[in-house]
């Protein structure tokens, strides 16, 4: 019994009680949350086309670097890659309700509500994240939309 007091509470610690809104920037717009690697070269391969999509569009992209790598280690390695969109040092994940990746690049699409509404496996393009966004910003739009008002007498 004591055992499963201390996972209970260790549960708690880890994960807190209830559900609150991720502590992301940019709260109430659509991000992108992406998981790299400096020994990644699918990550590599990625990475113009996330700073573009950071640059050129409504979308805000943030970098989780996968090793857990902060301060001037984190910063050398987004230099070398050639990063432009903002690092976050802590990782998201739990906070979003969402495991840690375990391929690489792995990308989430959040909804300005702080939900991931969509996770990519795999190098994407500017392309591939905006088809996504489009089809799920267009469903929330769907179903945000007031119905018909009921006809008078």
């Amino acid at each position: 019994m004591p055992d499963r007091i201390a996972i209970w509470l260790l549960l708690i610690a880890l994960g807190g009680c209830g559900s609150k809104p991720a502590d992301l920037p940019d709260p109430g717009q659509w991000r992108v949350i992406n998981y790299w690697a400096i020994w990644c070269t699918p990550c590599r391969t990625e990475i113009p086309e996330l700073n573009t999509l950071h640059q050129e569009t409504p979308l805000r992209v943030f970098g989780v670097n996968f090793e857990g790598q902060t301060g001037d280690k984190l910063a050398a390695q987004a230099a070398e890659l050639g990063i432009t969109f903002p690092l976050l040092e802590l990782d998201p994940g739990p906070s979003l309700g969402q495991a840690r990746p375990r391929v690489l690049p792995t990308t989430w699409l959040v909804n300005p509500e702080g939900v991931v509404t969509d996770t990519l496996v795999g190098p994407q393009t500017q392309a591939s994240i905006l088809r996504v966004w489009e089809a799920r910003r267009s469903e929330s739009l769907q179903t945000s939309r007031p119905g018909p008002l009921p006809e008078g007498p």
